[in-house]
């Protein structure tokens, strides 16, 4: 794959060729322990989907937890959600660096950027009124169960030809997001949005950039789920389900946000 979630691509137990990498890195001393143990884990010690499902669950209860003292602390405790949104970034480059999953790293990051996302929530609630936090939540929801469903019926699969577009997209969004941000910053546009808030055709242009970005996170869900079926399929560790529901929460998070966008640039 060109481009995917970090959380996989740097581990060696979700490639092709993982036994083949991490062989390569090994001494003669391991290979010759690793030759003396027996030829595979045994079932219970080895990842699995329903497993993976259950680790992704806890995440995400986690992380609903924090979203809820996000939410109810964004008035009495004004911007605690900025410096959880700081925190939860640093917990996700160390979730995504270290060589092996840690459930308290990947919970503490859950329940760090839950807090970030209840309390923006909160922020885009009280900015654009009513209901656009719930119209999100069940658009987020709606993406999530189709992409599971296309992805479990096998009429979609990741490919070279779409991962290439994929990044090829990924690299002009953040282009445009970096000049859209400097832009901001120097006073270059008085739009809120910045250039999001052009229009073309009477549409304003972060709706229809929104709309192709969320296309795209549905992509990285359809990677994030061929990664966790391959490293089943590599008999990968059992800790490596937490690898795979760090990953999820990643592109569920980026979803929801993103659709949140979208619906306060359509209101505004």
């Amino acid at each position: 794959m060109a481009l995917n979630n970090p959380a996989f691509s740097r581990n060696e137990a979700f490639s092709n060729q993982g036994a083949v990498a991490v062989a390569q890195d090994m001494s003669a001393q391991q290979l010759q322990d690793m030759y003396n143990q027996p030829a595979t884990l045994p079932d219970r010690e080895v990842m699995t989907i329903e497993d993976s499902i259950a680790k992704s669950a806890a995440a995400f209860g986690v992380l609903l937890v924090g979203a809820a003292i996000g939410w109810l602390t964004f008035q009495s405790v004004p911007f605690l959600w900025v410096g959880a949104g700081l925190v939860g970034f640093v917990l996700a480059l160390v979730n995504i660096f270290k060589k092996e999953p840690s459930p308290a790293l990947v919970l503490a990051y859950a329940g760090v950027e839950g807090v970030f996302v209840g309390g923006i929530s909160a922020w885009y609630e009280y900015m654009f009124g009513g209901g656009i936090v719930a119209q999100a939540v069940i658009a987020t929801l709606v993406v999530v169960g189709v992409t599971l469903a296309l992805f479990a019926s096998g009429k979609i699969r990741a490919s070279a030809r779409a991962t290439k577009i994929f990044l090829i997209a990924m690299v002009g969004y953040l282009v445009f997001s970096l000049v859209n941000i400097g832009l901001m910053l120097f006073n270059v546009t008085d739009d809120p949005w910045g250039l999001r808030g052009a229009e073309i055709m009477g549409i304003p242009l972060g709706v229809i950039i929104g709309v192709l970005v969320v296309i795209m996170a549905a992509y990285s869900l359809v990677l994030d789920f061929d990664f966790i079926q391959q490293g089943v399929r590599n008999r990968a560790p059992r800790k490596y389900g937490w690898t795979g529901a760090f990953g999820i929460m990643v592109t569920v998070v980026w979803l929801y946000l993103e659709i949140l966008r979208i619906l306060a640039i359509a209101r505004d």
